[in-house]
């Protein structure tokens, strides 16, 4: 429930995009989307302006509004998830994140019969789970995809009827943390800025567990987000698909 309180205001004509508040906001509140500092979600911010000090043009003041009420266990789980994971030991940059375009692409069918010709839908990296922070720039008003990680290779043209337009999550409901993955995803909810959510999983009983994970986690965000859960059969084929 909303209530008056004091909170930060951002002038995004006088941001210059430096990026100083985000390093201030020891919340983690603040981050910089398309060269403005745009507040992540109010229940991030306590409204106690430590991020204005340092504003180089004054973009930042504190006012009393009617917002979400500042959540300092959110904020911790919020600063826990957004740590990127330790290096591996051969250098693999997984955790690095990369956006590779402000659209994916978009995919039709091949004319020459290859699919060798057709653009990549993927727009960022990484794309597992567990190694995505729910600050990632690439989840902002995103319609995210959460998916089986069996479902690409189960369903050919996972690019084209899936992929394209969306913003993609994956791991395994049998083997990874879905207690991990329930924390991360009502924390991601939370913030509001997902726009929609398509579930992609297996027929196989183990992966049952990733829509009812990701609903229990939707459920706990209080967030009315449009949900599409589809089920796809070890060989390939669409068995169900609701909303």
């Amino acid at each position: 429930m909303k209530t008056t309180r004091k909170i930060i205001e951002i002038n995004e004509g006088l941001c210059n995009g430096c990026g100083q508040c985000v390093t201030d906001c020891a919340e983690g509140a603040l981050q910089i989307v398309d060269g403005k500092a745009k507040m992540i979600s109010e229940i991030f911010c306590d409204g106690l302006g430590a991020c204005i000090g340092g504003c180089p043009t004054g973009a930042l003041r504190i006012i009393e509004r009617e917002a979400e009420p500042f959540d300092e266990e959110a904020v911790k789980h919020h600063i826990e998830s957004s740590k990127p994971a330790p290096p591996m030991a051969c250098g693999c940059p997984s955790t690095q994140i990369r956006q590779f375009s402000s659209k994916p692409a978009v995919t039709d069918t091949p004319t020459s019969g290859s699919y060798d010709e057709l653009p990549t839908c993927l727009s960022h990296w990484p794309v597992q789970i567990r190694l995505v922070p729910t600050s990632a720039p690439f989840l902002k008003d995103a319609s995210l995809l959460i998916a089986a990680d069996c479902a690409p290779v189960a369903y050919r043209n996972f690019h084209g009827d899936f992929l394209k337009g969306r913003t993609v999550m994956i791991g395994c409901p049998k083997f990874d943390d879905i207690e991990g993955y329930y924390q991360k995803f009502t924390e991601l909810f939370s913030q509001g800025s997902i726009k929609d959510i398509t579930i992609l999983s297996m027929e196989v009983p183990c992966c049952s567990k990733l829509p009812m994970m990701v609903k229990k986690a939707l459920e706990a965000s209080k967030r009315d987000i449009p949900l599409k859960e589809v089920i796809v059969s070890v060989r390939g084929n669409i068995l169900s698909s609701k909303q």
